[in-house]
């Protein structure tokens, strides 16, 4: 029983650390929360019962550091950015094309590729893959998404 508890109290304390911290960095505090939240839905997903609640406490972990790590670098310029050549590229670009950004004001920059287009349950759904450059670092993500009815896209897990 005590292991169930595990991933839910690191979760918790991550959470509160970030919140203590989020006057000083609230970028940094952000990501660590996402950070967080995406890397125990990813770990969630691997494995059963005890193996399924360490791969999910691992998740939380590595997701809160690497959306730490992002966070304290990307401004709201930055991400605004980055949102809009993700939606650019869902809405627009074709499939191994790359729509790219950049911040001038910080030098930070990122392409979104499309990487496949299909359909799944009855929805126009994209894979596609990420990079943000910060400070000469590269970071890539894939990712899947899928058409909401009004529209919209939105990230699968």
């Amino acid at each position: 029983m005590r292991r169930t508890w595990f991933p839910l109290v690191g979760l918790v304390a991550i959470s509160l650390s970030a919140c203590a911290d989020i006057q000083n960095s609230p970028k940094q505090s952000a990501g660590t929360l996402v950070g967080a939240g995406l890397g125990a839905l990813a770990g969630s997903q691997i494995g059963s019962g005890s193996g399924q609640l360490a791969a999910t406490a691992i998740g939380t972990l590595l997701g809160a550091w690497a959306g730490s790590e992002v966070g304290k670098s990307l401004d709201r310029a930055d991400r605004l950015a980055a949102a809009q050549a993700t939606h650019n590229a869902l809405e627009h670009t074709p499939t191994g094309a790359a729509t790219t950004w950049r911040n001038p004001d910080t030098g930070h920059a990122g392409s979104v590729t499309p990487l496949r287009t299909y359909q799944a349950g009855g929805r126009d759904c994209r894979d596609f893959e990420q990079t943000l450059f910060i400070d000469g670092q590269a970071e890539t993500v894939r990712s899947t998404a899928c058409r909401q009815p009004d529209g919209t896209w939105r990230v699968q897990g």
